[in-house]
């Protein structure tokens, strides 16, 4: 007889400073024996719910449902950041188990007949229970997600739904390794000085460095990090390199063999499509906007389209004038997808007199750490101090204290900013545990948010600064606002914390934090050059605020068409050729030849890799109506930081969660919905016309 594996009390005890997890005593090889032993622990809590003799309350049901699974959700916390953040074989492995694993246990939860009933009586009753509004909140949320997941089907199709749900799993965290894989397999080594014609120092700097870490010490790569490749397809002059490099960065996912997608997304959008009519739903795009401020996929695509017809007009535009430069430069080609960076960035510098190399000495990481830190003060009154010497899980994360005016620790913030090939790219936010006010088993009384960013800039030599290009600059606002959401949350039900809010409300405070970056009382603070340490000159500084809208037909055809597609795919149901849909979707609305998806489909792992914004990327483009909205609030006053419109901010949106209608929280902060002229005025896409029939 064998014995169960001893259990590492650090995975759930987390005994660090303020309560931070002690990373360093957490190995790969605890993880499989403390997810066995949380899933078995939640499970017989689950039971003892349903199995309650008496009758349910919601003390006894509801709020027992919000505390079961703490240790669950500890490991898995731990888990899915080194997922995602720093992975390797062996966590790879234990994904591939774990994902179809959790998903069974979740599908039984959800369709335990005994749970669903108690919580079906609350419901019906619900008029008689006394509930303050965050409670009625807390239990539509759990009424809803029993029947989303299946509580109310007959036992087969109960089956088959758990069945589809776990397959899911596996095919997400597939796609996402697979994307994985080939991001870190792929580099161009350079070692010629022809091939580093027009690269900036910073760029150069960065490529060294990356060819050390794949032991080309000496040498140049390329790498498919998008702090990398970007700058490269921006600054290179040499374009056959260009070409290479970006064909290879757009076939992330359909390289064919083991790490090609198309079949896994084939299979998803199945699966996706049968769960929907097993739920009852016309399409998974109709069961996912169920529960949000869009409602319908008529109302997502009229908002697509509209923006789409502006953008693609100013997109020709734009092209025309990059073809002028080509030919003045005596060439005789199109402009392709790889040119369009490079002849971008020099028309840029020819109208406003400024080029990225020349506008990112000023713009230092550490510098615009700082601003991050500075604007969330002004606004909300929080100090940020780093804990120097505390472990994070990787030796490039920093832990820092957020305290409230009055001294209090409100939170802790980890900020992971470097790429490295143990990390999934792109740039995102999570907690390792949210804010509430519940009492837990262990004791405690509610938690403190500890809430972490992941971003992927290059890291340059030692000694040496890491420099950011302004859409570096304006990720971190953006995921240091999601952050903010989650730190400022104040509520008392884990359920509605943070950003547990409707996927097209989640983008709503990271992106009105990104208008921040550009506010010149910022900007001149912060924006220091890297080795005189003096300010960005008012000159540039003029320039860079005027130059905002440029390249804003690329830039919104990029991702429009992205959302496009995404909403084609999941109002369609199962679909034979997916890379068939995509290329006739983007037929249809007269795509350029000279651009391509923000992330196409073999690589879209905001829709494939899990199931977060499947059927919701537009959701940044409606959270982006509400936020050029909601900073025009700040601009009608003449104070970018005016102190009663941010206490409205913070009261309304940044710290209620999900616990109330977020309609509702938007009037209450602004007194109305928006139009999307403010959205489209912002791109220098503005329109005079509302969208019928729409608030947003």
């Amino acid at each position: 007889m064998t014995s169960s594996p001893a259990l590492n009390p650090a995975v759930t005890n987390w005994n660090g400073p303020d309560g931070l997890p002690r990373f360093e005593a957490v190995s790969d090889g605890d993880f499989a024996a403390s997810f066995e032993a949380a899933l078995a622990e939640h499970e017989a809590e689950i039971e003892t719910i349903a199995n309650n003799p008496a009758a349910p309350t919601f003390q006894n049901t509801v709020v027992a449902l919000e505390i079961a699974g703490d240790t669950l959700s500890r490991v898995s916390s731990l888990f899915w950041n080194r997922a995602g953040a720093h992975t390797n074989d062996v966590i790879q492995a234990l994904e591939r188990d774990i994902a179809p694993k959790m998903s069974r246990h979740y599908s039984k939860i959800g369709m335990n007949a005994e749970l669903f009933a108690r919580i079906d009586a609350l419901w019906e009753g619900r008029e008689k229970l006394g509930l303050d509004l965050e409670q009625t909140r807390v239990l539509e949320r759990h009424w809803k997600g029993f029947v989303k997941s299946g509580a109310k089907l007959p036992k087969a199709e109960q089956e088959r739904l758990a069945a589809i749900n776990e397959t899911l799993a596996s095919l997400g965290a597939q796609f996402g390794q697979n994307v994985l894989a080939d991001e870190k397999s792929w580099a161009l080594i350079l070692d010629k000085e022809d091939d580093l014609a027009g690269l900036p120092q910073f760029l150069k700097d960065s490529m060294a460095s990356a060819a050390r870490d794949r032991g080309e010490a000496g040498k140049y790569a390329v790498t498919l990090s998008r702090s990398i490749i970007e700058p490269f397809l921006t600054f290179s002059e040499n374009r056959d390199l260009r070409e290479q490099a970006f064909k290879a960065w757009v076939a992330r996912g359909a390289n064919g063999g083991e790490t090609d997608n198309r079949d896994t997304i084939r299979q998803t959008l199945a699966l996706r499509a049968e769960k929907a009519k097993l739920l009852g739903y016309e399409n998974y795009a109709a069961l996912k906007l169920d529960n949000t401020m869009a409602k319908t996929p008529e109302a997502v695509n009229g908002l697509l389209t509209q923006v789409w017809e502006k953008a693609v007009v100013r997109a020709r535009e734009e092209e025309a004038d990059l073809a002028r430069l080509i030919a003045a430069e005596g060439r005789n080609h199109p402009v392709m997808p790889w040119d369009w960076r490079h002849y971008a960035e020099k028309l840029r510098a020819q109208k406003f007199n400024f080029s990225e190399s020349e506008l990112k000495p000023y713009l230092q990481l550490e510098k615009i750490i700082d601003a991050c830190f500075d604007v969330a003060h002004r606004l909300f009154g929080i100090t940020a101090t780093e804990k120097k010497g505390v472990a994070g899980y990787h030796p490039d994360v920093r832990v820092f204290d957020i305290r409230d005016s009055n001294g209090k620790l409100v939170a802790l913030f980890l900020g992971d900013y470097f790429a490295r090939a143990s990390k999934r790219s792109g740039a995102w936010m999570s907690a390792f545990q949210s804010q509430h006010r519940l009492p837990l088993k262990n004791g405690t009384v509610g938690e403190l948010p500890i809430i972490y960013n992941v971003c992927n800039f290059a890291k340059q030599a030692e000694g040496k600064p890491a420099l950011l290009s302004l859409d570096d600059a304006r990720t971190l606002f953006h995921e240091f606002g999601h952050a903010l959401h989650g730190m400022l949350s104040d509520v008392t039900y884990p359920s509605v914390s943070g950003t547990s809010v409707s996927r097209d409300f989640v983008e709503l405070p990271s992106q009105l934090y990104e208008h921040w970056l550009t506010v010149p009382a910022i900007l001149k603070k912060y924006a220091v050059h890297e080795a005189t340490g003096e300010p960005m000159p008012q000159a540039l500084l003029d320039k860079v605020l005027a130059a905002r809208t440029f390249n804003s037909g690329f830039n919104t055809v990029e991702f429009t068409s992205s959302a496009l597609v995404d909403m084609a795919f999941h109002t369609r149901g199962a679909v034979n050729d997916p890379m068939a849909v995509q290329a006739e979707v983007l037929t249809k609305i007269g795509m350029p030849a000279s651009i391509v998806m923000r992330h196409a489909t073999p690589h879209f792992q905001h829709v494939f890799s899990g199931d977060g914004y499947s059927a919701g990327y537009y959701s940044y483009m409606w959270s982006e109506v509400l936020d050029a909205d909601a900073f025009a609030a700040f601009e009608e006053t003449g104070d970018a930081f005016n102190p009663t419109t941010a206490k409205k901010l913070k009261d309304n949106i940044y710290s209620v969660g999900g616990s109330i209608d977020p309609e509702d929280a938007y009037k209450a902060f602004r007194g109305k919905l928006p139009s999307p002229n403010a959205m489209l005025a912002k791109k220098g896409l503005a329109i005079t016309e509302e969208l019928a029939g729409s608030d947003a």
